[in-house]
């Protein structure tokens, strides 16, 4: 039986894991497996894989994100670091989730081989720890721009405790407007 390859570990909100990725190395340096399909059925990343995603962000401090696609279009994703560390955050928007608007926050790093498997009815976004972050997104559905949503990562009422003072953010991620009373989540 081959080796373990992830540890799957749960966060307090359901459905949302952090994935710690096995390393083999040697003086040559190591290799690590950023997916294998029958693997991470145990996080619940059990759709194909439709699109994969590869961004930079320069400065220490920035902020991307908060984003979602609604429904058909919605999507499990499967972040990780390739260089860089970065404070990943994950926002529950399910309707009718015991944590509804409940957010948790990751370390994730090109050192730490750490990942996170967002399911279907979660937001997400991240802020750069360090300068030239690039982070690689496995999506199980393709952009859908008729289905973008998005959280403004300011919020008061998700109170995102950003650990560094914050240098840059969109005016597409800063214009997303804040919740409503009225907001009851997003079927998922």
């Amino acid at each position: 039986m081959a080796e373990a390859r992830f540890a799957v570990h749960d966060t307090p909100l359901a459905g949302l894991k952090r994935v710690v990725r096995t390393r083999i190395g040697d003086t040559r340096g190591f290799l690590s497996r950023l997916y294998c399909a029958g693997e991470l059925a145990a996080a619940g990343f059990t759709a194909p894989v439709a699109q994969i995603n590869h961004t930079l962000t320069r400065a220490t401090g920035s902020i991307r994100g908060l984003h979602f696609q609604h429904p058909p279009y919605a999507e499990d994703k499967f972040v990780s670091v390739l260089a860089g560390a970065v404070f990943d955050v994950a926002i529950d928007l399910r309707a009718g989730s015991p944590t509804f608007l409940h957010w948790h926050g990751e370390h994730l790093s090109a050192d730490n081989a750490t990942s996170l498997f967002i399911p279907k009815g979660f937001a997400h976004g991240f802020q750069t720890l360090t300068a030239d972050c690039e982070l690689l997104y496995l999506h199980t559905a393709p952009y859908a721009a008729g289905a973008e949503g998005g959280l403004n990562p300011l919020d008061p009422r998700l109170a995102i405790a950003w650990p560094l003072a914050i240098t840059e953010i969109s005016a597409r991620d800063r214009g997303h407007p804040l919740l409503t009373p009225d907001f009851t989540g997003i079927p998922s």
